[in-house]
């Protein structure tokens, strides 16, 4: 089974963050995998999606089938901490430990891969060119379309919740 590595140093981010969402990832296929990264609000999955994606990158010079990889093992360690301290009360002072970490993830090429569940669509990037085409194109299907002068619907009016909710008292 040929193997990738990709290692993160000295992120500045505490491990014990960094491996709620490392755990995520155990066992996915990258595909999934990266799909997780991109959906999680968390911010310790942007780092990770990079070391992700430069690790797949990697591995297209190995050589490895990249339908075929997924996450072997990812580990979170300690990495070194900076420790400042915080004035207090009565001359006293607190200490203060600005942590990191290091990240180290491997991609195993797999024989029996399940299926991917869903694919990631890669959105193209658009010339300017194109983009003003695509612009006029707009235009000139709107200036087409019959425009209605009178609407079915009306917008309901805001007087009463203006008067009750205002700012001032009555």
């Amino acid at each position: 089974m040929k193997t990738q590595t990709a290692k993160l140093n000295h992120l500045r981010m505490a491990p014990r963050k960094v491996r709620l969402i490392a755990n995520l990832l155990k066992g996915l296929p990258i595909d999934e995998a990266e799909a997780q990264l991109m959906i999680n609000p968390r911010k310790a999955t942007e780092p990770l999606l990079k070391l992700l994606r430069s690790a797949i990158n990697n591995s297209k010079q190995k050589e490895l089938k990249l339908g075929n990889l997924f996450i072997k093992e990812i580990r979170v360690d300690n990495g070194p901490i900076l420790k400042r301290s915080m004035p207090r009360a009565q001359g006293r002072g607190a200490m203060i430990q600005k942590k990191s970490s290091h990240i180290t993830l491997i991609l195993a090429e797999s024989e029996k891969l399940k299926e991917p569940r869903f694919k990631i669509k890669k959105t193209e990037k658009i010339s300017k060119l194109r983009a003003e085409k695509m612009e006029k194109n707009k235009e000139k299907e709107e200036k087409e379309r019959p425009t209605e002068k009178f609407s079915a619907k009306k917008s309901p009016g805001k007087g009463f919740f203006k008067k009750m909710f205002s700012r001032k008292s009555i």
